[in-house]
């Protein structure tokens, strides 16, 4: 899943591709180097963002929905936890939705229910705001594990197809350093659980804690990370860099048979 912000404020990429002509250009880019979907957001979730409206929200990622889809074949994925932005995105051409809040919004369970995509239910303590400020848990892995499985059976009573849900324990997202670790550690506890796993671990600021790196400097602590969680169960892996990752995951592939 190749990564496209249409954000002036993300950590990584913030106002790259604020334009259509530049993510359609950014889109074009990863879809040759290899990715299977692209995931388009249009409101950063960076440790302290702040939120936007659904109209500025739709504003930023209509349009580049549109584009992609007049132009490639692969998936379009929608970032957001509005019900408004998933069904006006999945409208415009995006075919998955990938939520960061869980389907916990007032209305996203049934929204979800009704469009019939495939959607991704992700762990945070808190909220983007603040979620960085004191995270705790007594037993990080177990609680993410409980966690995500009362949100897929949430989903599933509310008419979401069983087979449409992938699970992300939300790596960076109300975390602290050890915490991510022990999530990397216990991955294969949630791929028990039954649906696919998604992680998203590209530039995080844990790889720039551990390497004492800035951003433009953490590709291969994210090429690391990447192996590990793909070598512990994970099927699909949200990443900045598609080129090399692509060449990572077929070198593993290869090992592996």
């Amino acid at each position: 899943m190749g990564i496209l912000n249409v954000t002036p404020d993300s950590f990584s990429d913030g106002g790259l591709f604020v334009s259509p002509d530049r993510a359609l250009a950014r889109a074009r880019t990863m879809v040759d180097e290899g990715a299977d979907i692209i995931d388009v957001g249009g409101e950063s979730t960076r440790p302290g963002a702040t939120t936007v409206s659904v109209q500025e929200e739709l504003d930023r990622v209509i349009p580049v929905i549109e584009a992609l889809a007049d132009a490639f074949n692969v998936p379009i994925s929608i970032d957001t936890s509005k019900p408004e932005v998933m069904r006006t995105a999945v409208n415009a051409g995006a075919g998955f939705i990938n939520d960061i809040n869980s389907l916990r919004a007032d209305q996203a369970l049934k929204t979800v229910a009704q469009l019939g995509v495939p959607v991704c239910l992700m762990h945070m303590q808190g909220q983007p705001r603040s979620m960085q400020q004191a995270p705790h848990y007594d037993d990080v892995v177990e609680e993410v594990c409980v966690f995500l499985g009362k949100r897929r059976d949430a989903a599933v009573a509310a008419g979401i197809n069983p087979g449409h849900i992938i699970f992300d324990p939300g790596f960076g997202f109300g975390k602290s350093l050890d915490h991510n670790r022990q999530l990397l550690r216990g991955l294969s506890r949630f791929t028990a659980l039954g649906p696919p796993l998604m992680v998203g671990l590209s530039r995080k600021s844990m790889i720039g804690k551990v390497l004492d790196a800035k951003v433009d400097q953490r590709l291969y602590g994210s090429l690391a990370l990447m192996m590990v969680a793909i070598q512990n169960g994970a099927s699909l892996v949200r990443v900045h860099d598609v080129k090399v990752s692509r060449d990572v995951i077929r070198m593993l592939e290869w090992v592996g048979g």
